[in-house]
Parts: structure tokens; sequence; C-alpha cells
């Protein structure tokens, strides 16, 4: 924010070096971005007044002018056009410095004697769009309804003699973003009083008529207005465009400045409407309608949502609340009569309308960030104040304010002692209640352990003890604060078990040739139906982001299915002929309050080598290593994103873990894969919860183990886990493990039948196993294998 120090001396008595004061307010925390000086290069420019204009005997594009610079009447030679007889014009004398390193000497030109020069705006350092039209192409004429003390510094008469000091303002910081904002924070500072403006009202005629109605309360909290009669419209005094220039806002006419004014001295937007274009009678503050056009002042046709905010006649829109006004209603050289709006709005709503518009103001920087709704009565009235006063209009008696839900006086209670605590200091009691009342908030001390504070309303950031913590901190200097080595016990930082399984996870998918990747959380919405999700899927449920960067990222995933498809289509798009990989990421859930977070394990690959066992024996061997077992792994035939008959679920206690298998051909088609692919997704935490990951080693066993083969025809529904169950059930303590190592169909197996050969390793603890032990136990183990499976003995 751009802050003008002789502006700011309006309100609080500065009377220190300007870069020590801006060295004290960014050690209190409101900071100097950087300091300019204006007038710093000029010397000896005073005030003249062109007393005669004769043409130039030998060029006939040039005048000699005499000029009156109070100690003495000079020539000057000048090709200016827009001077006259009764100017008073800025003349730099002989010996002058201007802006740029010039400097005036004493010469002739075309013969004729010039003893100094006349001034134009820029010449003076004035940028153009801050000067008045008849200005701006030669020399910049002094206003004529003034009259100037001949002689006198130009600096002081244009006001150009100021330091302007750039503020780079927190944006929780709203109440600072006016010139009393700037002062009060000064006053503080340096110890001194702020002095507020003073708003007297002068009234006249009839009693306002005029109703206002908000019909969105919740974005429009309060709505007041002023009517003003016999306007004359004109340029506004060269004081208020001096202040206005400084600031960065081009003066326009004298009611749009003073609305600008009253903006950037109390930090509330103000908006004039020419009465005459709202003609109903009344102010209607409602959202708009769904492609809803409206001409904003800048000529724009603007496009606007149900969502947004207008400003209504009660037939038509007049302007976009909290933004800018319209096009139909402004102010124009002709109006007589004006209705002042000054309005709070809610600051989301504003600032998701000037987004969506690409349209940001003055106005709309301030309403974005917070606004004190109390402010909205001080200014409707200074604005009023500052009209009567330049003689712009009449300021008809009474004012139109509604204002719905008042809210409550915000207070907090602290504890200063343990605020001592913190800062490391003692701050005596006295002075900490003065440092707070100081910022204006009321205090009721009740016991050094307890302070009841009632918080102004401007200070919208007040939220917790924090915050008075700050406070406090930053008024009475954080260079009073004395430095301190840090104390306490040093700790060695360890992971947690829930990341050394994730670590264990990670790296056993390296080690067993898987590439690690990582996606975004943020999806499209469209990846469920990619992966043919059924409509009634939960995870079809997503968390919607209210800010997304696009549609591709506008959804928190449920599943991390879409996202490893996208990797592997992209690798198949640039001719990689074999991928696996895998992620360890998150899915997201919506529920009441937060959604839920729930970690995940995806595996996905592809190539000429790679089959649904290859998936199936790297889940397995990642499952082993973090120490999760007696898992079942069970056909899966209703899944729409396998492909049917070559898909299986992982469950655990009747628990759903994950699935695995290949790729409907649907979902190949939908990714652009063009070959086979496999793909799983696990639920990590259920496996964290439920894995053993206690280590027991046994001694080497002393006897030695003897083994059998066996070759079993059975039918092709039933599943070698079935097999294996028997073996374990019926190994009588005395089989230390078994091997799958043939599977076989053909033409020496029956129709609807196939082979399956273990081997089966023997060993007991106690002693060396004979043939009838082990004979026992394997026919046992045979028997059960008929008769619960059918299961034959191969013959050849």
């Amino acid at each position: 924010m751009l802050v003008s120090l002789k502006w700011l001396r309006d309100y609080v008595d500065i009377d220190m070096d300007t870069k020590e004061f801006a060295d004290k307010m960014t050690m209190t925390g409101t900071k100097v971005e950087k300091v300019d000086f204006y007038g710093e290069e000029i010397e000896n420019v005073v005030v003249g007044k062109i007393l005669e204009i004769t043409g130039h005997p030998n060029a006939d594009k040039l005048i000699v002018t005499k000029v009156d610079v109070g100690t003495e009447v000079i020539q000057i030679v000048t090709g200016a056009k827009n001077v006259s007889v009764g100017d008073y014009i800025p003349v730099a004398r002989i010996g002058a410095k201007l802006p740029g390193g010039i400097k005036i000497k004493k010469g002739k030109l075309r013969g004729e004697l010039s003893e100094g020069m006349m001034c134009s705006g820029d010449e003076l350092g004035i940028e153009s769009q801050y000067v008045a039209e008849y200005k701006r192409d030669g020399i910049y004429i002094l206003d004529h309804e003034e009259t100037f003390e001949l002689g006198k510094d130009v600096k002081e008469v244009l006001g150009i003699n100021d330091a302007l000091i750039e503020f780079e303002l927190t944006s929780n910081r709203p109440d600072c973003r006016s010139m009393v904002g700037i002062a009060r924070e000064a006053a503080v500072t340096i110890g001194q009083k702020l002095k507020y403006p003073e708003i007297t009202v002068k009234e006249d005629g009839e009693e306002i008529n005029f109703d206002i109605k908000i019909e969105n309360e919740d974005l429009c909290r309060r709505y007041a207005a002023r009517m003003i009669k016999d306007v004359k419209i004109g340029p506004s005094p060269y004081w208020m465009q001096r202040k206005l220039i400084e600031a960065g806002v081009r003066p326009i006419s004298n009611i749009v400045d003073i609305t600008n004014y009253v903006m950037l001295e109390l930090g509330q937007p103000l908006h004039a409407f020419d009465l005459n274009d709202v003609s109903t009678g009344k102010i209607v503050v409602k959202n708009a309608q769904e492609g809803e056009k409206f001409t904003t002042l800048d000529d724009v046709e603007r496009t606007l949502n149900k969502d947004m905010l207008v400003i209504t006649n009660g037939e038509k829109a007049v302007a976009l609340a909290g933004v800018m006004g319209g096009l139909n209603s402004e102010i124009k050289e002709n109006t007589t009569c004006v209705l002042l709006e000054s309005a709070n709005f809610k600051s989301e709503n504003i600032r998701a309308t000037s987004k969506k518009l690409g349209l940001r103001t003055e106005a709309s920087a301030r309403y974005e960030k917070g606004i004190d709704p109390n402010l909205v009565e001080d200014a409707v009235n200074r604005a009023a104040q500052l009209i009567e006063m330049l003689g712009a209009g009449t300021v008809l008696k009474g004012i139109v304010d509604e204002y719905p839900s008042k809210p409550e006086t915000k207070k907090l209670v602290v504890n200063p002692q343990r605020i001592n605590r913190l800062l490391g200091i003692d701050v005596p009691m006295d002075q900490f209640v003065g440092i707070l009342e100081s910022l204006e908030f009321k205090c009721d001390l009740q016991g050094s352990d307890k302070l009841e504070i009632e918080i102004p309303s401007f200070r919208l950031d007040m939220e917790q003890d924090a915050d008075v913590f700050e406070e406090i901190a930053r008024i009475y200097g954080f260079e009073n604060i004395p430095s301190a080595q840090l104390e306490g016990n040093a700790t060695a930082g360890v992971k947690t078990p829930k990341q050394k399984f994730m670590d264990n996870i990670k790296n056993t998918g390296v080690a067993i040739g898987l590439n690690e990747i990582l996606t975004y959380s943020f999806v499209s919405p469209k990846g469920v139906d990619k992966i043919k999700l059924p409509e009634n899927d939960p995870k079809r449920e997503c968390v919607k982001l209210l800010n997304p960067l696009g549609e591709e990222t506008s959804v928190m995933r449920t599943t991390m299915m879409p996202s490893m498809l996208e990797v592997l289509s992209t690798n198949i798009s640039h001719k990689v002929d074999k991928v696996a990989a895998f992620e360890c990421g998150h899915t997201f859930t919506p529920q009441a309050g937060l959604p839920v977070e729930t970690n995940h394990l995806c595996v996905g690959m592809y190539g000429k080598e790679v089959d649904f066992f290859a998936l199936k024996g790297s889940l397995e061997t990642i499952l082993d290593s973090v120490g999760f077992k007696e898992y079942e792994i069970v056909p899966e035939t209703n899944n729409s994103t396998f492909h049917p008959g070559r898909c299986a679920k992982i469950v655990y206690n009747d628990m759903y873990i994950g699935i695995f298998g290949e790729l409907h051909p649907d979902v190949i088609e939908n990714y652009g894969l063009g070959q086979r692919t496999y793909l799983s997704e696990l639920d990590l935490d259920l496996i964290f919860d439920n894995s053993n990951r206690t280590i027991i080693y046994n001694p080497l066993p002393k006897y030695p183990s003897t083994s059998r083969d066996i070759a079993l025809i059975v039918k092709d529904e039933v599943f070698v886990k079935q097999i294996e169950d028997i073996i374990k059930a019926n190994g009588a303590g005395l089989v230390e493990g078994y091997k799958l190592f043939d599977v076989y169909k053909g033409s020496q197996i029956e129709d609807g039948h196939k082979s399956i050969a273990y081997s089966i390793t023997y060993r007991s603890k106690d002693k060396t196993l004979t043939d009838e032990d082990v004979a026992k136990v394997h026919d046992k183990i045979l028997s059960e294998l008929s008769e619960k499976l059918n299961a034959n003995l191969r013959s050849n």
C-alpha cells in the first residue's frame, strides 16, 4: 500500500526522520518495502505569473514572455502553445535542477535572451496520467481558481516535497489497508495519539426517502445509503487530487474522487450512483441470474452466474457488488442527484466473483480481505461531509441503513503470565495492559493470571491467545526480547512402526524388480468410468476440490488404479516393451468432516514374460516380507475392471484386503494399452494391522529329512489351495514343507481334469524318521485328498 507521509501526518504527529520512522514501523510488524522522496531532485523552481506574451522576431514557432517570479520580472523564450497572460506556471530559474540531472543555464534562443524555463508536468516528475488533459501537452498550468504567492517554491505549492512509503501488508491485517489503519499502527509505534477525522454532516432539505432490501443476508451483511441533490460535477481540489495521485489513484471528478478518497482514508469502498438511473426509489441486493449479462464501468459486457451478488434497482442490475459499478448508472457531467452507497459484503464471495470475471479493483482488493461492518456508516457520512464541504452538492437529511444481523463483540480470555513465560521476559502488568489499550483493545485484568479482552471490530485477525502474544511481542519490541540458547534434551529421531512397515514394502518391491512411481492424489473424475466401476460403486463418491487446477485434477482419488494405468499407458505410447511398477499412496473416502485417508499399494505390469502368476508371485513376496500370512486367495468373477476368470481377491478373516488379476479388454482399450495388462490394489492399513512382524528363529534340524512326490488327477475346478490345506491339516507335525512343481493337461489326462504334482518334505524334531513313520502320514494325506477332493494318484 502506498502512503503519503504528508497525508499520514493529518492523523498522527510524526516528528522524526522518515527512514527512522520506516524502520520503527517495520520492527512493529508493518513492514516498509521502500521509501521514495518526491521532489528530492528539484531545486530553485518557483511559482511565476505570465505578464506579457509577444512573438519571437526570428522564429514563428517561439514566443517571448515576461514572467513575474516575485523578486523580479524575467524573460523566458518558449515554444509552448497552451500558455496565456495571467497564467501561474512553474518556473525553473537560472541554476535550477530538475529530475534526470537537468540543470538550467542562462542562454539565448534564436537571438533572444531566455532567463529560465517554464516546466511541464513531466519535467517536474508528475506522471502524465495524473495530469489534466489541458496541462499534458505543454506547460503545467496551476489552477486558475486559486492565486499563488509568486516566487514560492513550487514543491510546496504542488505538494511534491513529500515522502511516499510503500507498506507490504499481510493478508491477515485488512484494517491496515487505509490511511487511518496505518496511522493507528504509527501512533502505537511512536507513542503518539491517533487523531481520527472529525465526521459531522451538514444536512439540508427534505428527509431521505429511499428503500433498501437485502435478499441474501449471508453475502451482504450491511447496506447504507445517503442522498445528495443539487450536485455540481467538476474537478476536485488540487490537494485531494494530489493525495489520490500519490496513492496510485487517477483523479476523475469531485464525486468519484471523494468516494476514492474516503476508501483510501478509512478503508471502506464506496460507490456513487446517478439517482436518475436508479429511478425506482429502491435498492435490492440479491444474487444474479445464471447467465445474466451486465456491462461494468469499464464498458465490458460480463456474463454473471447465480453465485455472484448484484446491486439492483428492483428491475435491473446497476452494480456488481463489491467489484465495480455499472455503466448504466455511472456519474456523468450532467448528474444532479447522487445516491451514495456504503456496504459490507462477504469476503469469500467477492474474491470468487473477482477471480471468475478476471476483474480486480481497489474495492474488491479490500472486500476480499475482509472489512469491519462498523465502517459502513462512518464512511458514507464522511463522503457526505466532504461533498458538502467542497460545495459539490447538498446532503439530504437522514441515512438509510439496513443492518440485519449485528455481530456480537468478540472477546478473548488470556493468561498474561503464560504469555510472559513464552516471551521469555516479564512485561509488567500495567505495560502489558497499556500495550493492548493503545491498540484500542478494552482490557479487564482479573488477577495476574486472567485478562479479559474485548476485541475492536476492525481487528478481524484476532482469534486466540497466540494473536495476543504476537501483539505484545511486536509492540514491546522484538529487539528488547533477549536472545537465549535453546534448552532441552536431545532425542534420537526414529521411524514409527508404520513408517518402517512402508519402507519394507517399498524396499521389497524394488528388490523383486518393480519400479516405484509417484502420482498425484488429485485426479480426473472420468477415471472411475475408464476402469468400468459400476454406477452404484461407493468409489464413485469422490471428495471434490473447491478450487481445482482443472478438470483433470478436480477430485481426490478413491482408487489408485486409474493413476497406475495412466503411467502404463504413457510407457506403451513411448514404446517401452515391459513395465513392472508399484506405488504406495493414499486414497480418500468422503465422510462428514474430514475425509478418510487410507494407505494403498498398487502394482501394475505388462510385457511378454508377464502373466497372472507373475503378479501373484510379486504380491506374495511383498506380503511375506512384512509378515502378513494366513490370508486366502479367492477367485473373483464379479469385478467389471478385470477379465472374468482371471481375477482373484485376497481375504483375511473375512476382511477384504485387495484384488489382482488381468484387466478387462474394455479397460485395456480405454487406456490404449493394446496388450494383456495385470493390475492389483491392496489396503496397506489392514495389512499393517494384521501382520505379524515378529521373526522367530529355530535351531538347525538335528535329524535328516525325507521327501515324497505325488501326482494327483483332480477336476479342473479344484484349486491348489484346497490341496495344500489338506496337506497342512494332516501333516501330524511331520510335514516340513511342500512345493508345487507341475501342472499338466493333455491327451493322457481325462477331459475336465488336470494333473497336479507336489513334492512333500517330512522331518521330525525328535528322531530320524523311518519309512513306516512317513508312510503312515503320507497315506493319511492321500486318503483325505481322495475323500474330500476325489483326487487319485496319476498312474502314467
